[in-house]
């Protein structure tokens, strides 16, 4: 072979394994990015400033820094340590990893804490009283309210609702007035459709003691209560005593997102369709009302 064919040959190869290692790498990372819980904390962090946003309220940095680091290592402690023993004797590497990244992001949380008002910190003591329930064994024969058949959305919403538009609405003002309700209503609905699309990827892995929402009424029946919820999620913006343009036009945006991605939900999923596309609806949400907010 002539001496300029094998240097292009060589070249080509060489190209071709740079492009897999890089790919490689940024698998590793982005599965990281997921597993570690960085992306729902992103989620939860932008669902706080779009309450911020819509009610024109001013939220403490601490309080944003708070529920961030916080929601990392809560999420962490929940995926891989319902068994407290189990979450400190860690095996494998790649936990070993989330687990101090998680330890890491608590202290950052920790320290925080010390910045929020008095009434916040009450707000913050229940909600984690709701997020121990679901996680620790304190029912009889080592059970939690995760494993009570029902429940497990009905506390993951009202922990996302409290976290994400009570406790910023406290760090301002003590009275909860009724567009505050409404939008507490919303966000409790939006984070139930969300639900949705996890727990139908998750009907053949989970416990049929769960009695979720697809095991009692089947895939089918669980999208048709997830557009229902949706049409009352999009049905009660209009409730609201202060209305803007831009809050009907990004909520009508993000109603049309809800349903696209509940009526394409199936059981057998891409890997990463609800671990990242699902959980990225508030960030995109997010991103809609910003840009709505500039434009009009």
């Amino acid at each position: 072979m002539p001496i300029h064919l094998k240097f292009l040959t060589k070249t080509k190869g060489y190209k071709h394994f740079t492009y897999f290692c890089s790919m490689a790498l940024f698998k590793r990372i982005f599965d990281f990015y997921l597993d570690a819980s960085i992306h729902v904390a992103l989620a939860i962090f932008s669902l706080v400033h779009i309450t911020a946003l819509t009610l024109d309220i001013t939220v403490p940095s601490a309080l944003y820094f708070f529920i961030f680091f916080g929601s990392i290592s809560c999420y962490n402690f929940v995926k891989y340590g319902v068994e407290a023993e189990k979450y400190i004797l860690v095996a494998n590497r790649y936990h070993k990893n989330i687990q101090f990244f998680s330890i890491g992001c608590l202290i950052v949380a920790f320290y925080h804490v010390f910045f929020l008002s008095e009434r916040v910190f009450v707000g913050l003591l229940f909600l984690a009283g709701i997020t121990g329930l679901y996680a620790l064994p304190v029912l009889p024969r080592h059970k939690n309210f995760r494993s009570l058949s029902g429940l497990k959305i009905l506390i993951v919403a009202t922990v996302w609702a409290g976290t994400t538009v009570i406790l910023p609405v406290l760090s301002q003002s003590e009275v909860i007035s009724w567009d505050v309700k409404v939008e507490t209503f919303q966000r409790f609905l939006l984070v139930l459709i969300l639900l949705v699309p996890f727990e139908i990827r998750d009907l053949k892995y989970d416990n049929p003691e769960l009695k979720t929402l697809p095991q009692r009424i089947g895939i089918r029946g669980a999208k048709l209560i997830g557009v229902s919820w949706t049409l009352l999620f999009y049905g009660s913006t209009f409730l609201k005593a202060e209305l803007s343009r831009v809050n009907v036009i990004t909520k009508t945006i993000l109603f049309i997102v809800l349903l696209i991605v509940i009526i394409r939900t199936k059981g057998d999923q891409p890997r990463y369709f609800s671990s990242f596309w699902v959980e990225a609806i508030p960030i995109f949400w997010w991103l809609v009302l910003v840009v709505g907010i500039s434009c009009f």
